[in-house]
């Protein structure tokens, strides 16, 4: 599709709302000068300056959604906690629609803290809990899934191993997907990776598709990763994959076709956060009725903005056609 087309397809994500399924965690950070070593232990001294926060997972893929243009209903699961609610006053203050936002008492909500000096992460600090749901929570999913999914437009899964996606909400989200004919995506974890199957789109980078797939190694030339997407396709009867790449762009797979798609990014900042740009623009072309490789194009294209942007970050409507418009020239 030429920039115009794809202009036409990024002009119907306001209308387009998507179910946004998987973790959310609380990202905190502590920011600080080190100027001394302990006097107790052989460690850096951190003298904070300011603390910042903001959502994590699942809740960074609906901010993607949003900043685009997109509508974000998310589904997720907090403790009964403040940072829960904390989360629930963030993701409702960047417009998503939070009545899917459930909490669990028997699980805090996940909380990442990184104190960093001097720009230079020093340490993580992780709070979580990686046990299943509680039935309780199971059944208030089902009854909101029945409830809201007339009104959707895709299904979005970014899951990170923290529990709230489970082999029973999977096939239940397919089998829905199915039914109303809309796309299911899926940023894959590593854990659950061949249990994907069905789905309208994975988008693994290079690491989860050789470990999700139990390879020993990485492809070391074009026809090993031609043969390692077609694996998948086989194996998980997906109608399309595409692996990232990085600075090498993205490689599309759909039946036997196979498209490589280079990176549209003219500098490289910071890739945090770049398979959730691709992953929440991709699934907002799919559901505004683009093709798969218009859909890559336009994931490609918003990944190239916010790589181009230090720390976690999204790409506007105006930003993706930019960068459209200086790629046509």
């Amino acid at each position: 599709m030429n920039t115009a087309s794809l202009m036409t397809v990024v002009s119907r994500f306001p209308s387009k709302k998507i179910l946004v399924v998987g973790d959310i965690m609380l990202d905190t950070f502590v920011w600080g000068n080190v100027d001394r070593i302990s006097p107790e232990a052989p460690v850096p001294v951190v003298e904070v300056v300011r603390d910042t926060a903001m959502p994590g997972g699942c809740g960074n893929v609906a901010n993607n959604i949003l900043a685009l243009g997109g509508k974000a209903l998310v589904l997720t699961v907090v403790g009964d906690d403040a940072n829960g609610e904390r989360l629930r006053t963030m993701m409702r203050s960047s417009g998503a629609e939070t009545d899917g936002i459930f909490s669990d008492t028997g699980r805090p909500t996940t909380v990442k803290t990184r104190i960093i000096a001097h720009n230079q992460q020093m340490v993580r600090i992780d709070r979580e809990s990686r046990r299943q749901i509680a039935a309780s929570v199971w059944n208030r999913i089902q009854t909101f899934l029945h409830e809201r999914m007339g009104e959707i437009d895709a299904i979005l899964i970014s899951d990170y191993g923290k529990g709230v996606i489970t082999r029973a909400l999977l096939n239940r989200l397919i089998v829905l997907a199915r039914r109303r004919d809309i796309p299911i995506t899926v940023d894959p974890k590593i854990e659950h990776f061949l249990e994907y199957k069905r789905v309208t789109i994975l988008t693994p980078n290079t690491n989860e598709a050789v470990q999700g797939m139990r390879c020993h190694r990485k492809p070391q030339s074009e026809e090993e990763m031609v043969s390692l997407g077609r694996r998948i396709l086989q194996v998980l009867r997906s109608d399309a994959l595409v692996i990232t790449q990085g600075e090498k762009g993205m490689t599309l797979f759909e039946g036997r076709r196979v498209h490589h798609i280079p990176t549209r990014a003219k500098e490289v900042y910071d890739v945090t956060g770049a398979g959730d740009t691709v992953i929440a623009s991709l699934t907002l072309a799919l559901a505004s009725g683009a093709g798969m490789r218009a859909g890559c194009e336009i994931g490609n294209f918003a990944a190239g903005v916010v790589v181009g942007k230090v720390g976690t970050a999204t790409c506007s409507p105006q930003e993706l056609a930019a960068i459209m418009r200086e790629h046509a020239r």
